[in-house]
């Protein structure tokens, strides 16, 4: 009889330590190829620099336009630049003056 009570808790512990087995293969294969895991690190770091100089070409572009921004000030604005839009933008010239297009 006491071999009929000790097959039930044989069956549950195995049960348990299947459970827990699986539970451990799967944390593992999700740390070495999950979203966050080993084999992404590789991709995540490209990302990062590819983001780093899209952020540093923005930032040369941003400071292009703050210039031109601040070279426009209606209170001030530079001749040159202002001449330069007028001719580029409407197609004003002068009577004087001869258009060379370059390519």
């Amino acid at each position: 009889m006491q071999r009929m009570r000790s097959e039930p808790r044989l069956k549950s512990e195995k049960i348990t330590q299947l459970g827990a087995l699986s539970l451990l293969l799967i944390m593992s294969g999700l740390a070495v190829a999950g979203p966050s895991g080993l084999l992404a690190w590789g991709e995540n770091l490209h990302m990062l620099d590819q983001r780093n100089s899209e952020l540093k070409q923005a930032i040369v572009e941003r400071d292009a336009l703050k210039n031109r921004v601040e070279r426009l000030d209606p209170n001030g604005a530079d001749p040159d630049l202002a001449g330069e839009l007028v001719r580029r933008d409407l197609n004003v010239v002068h009577e004087d003056e001869m258009v060379l297009i370059l390519k």
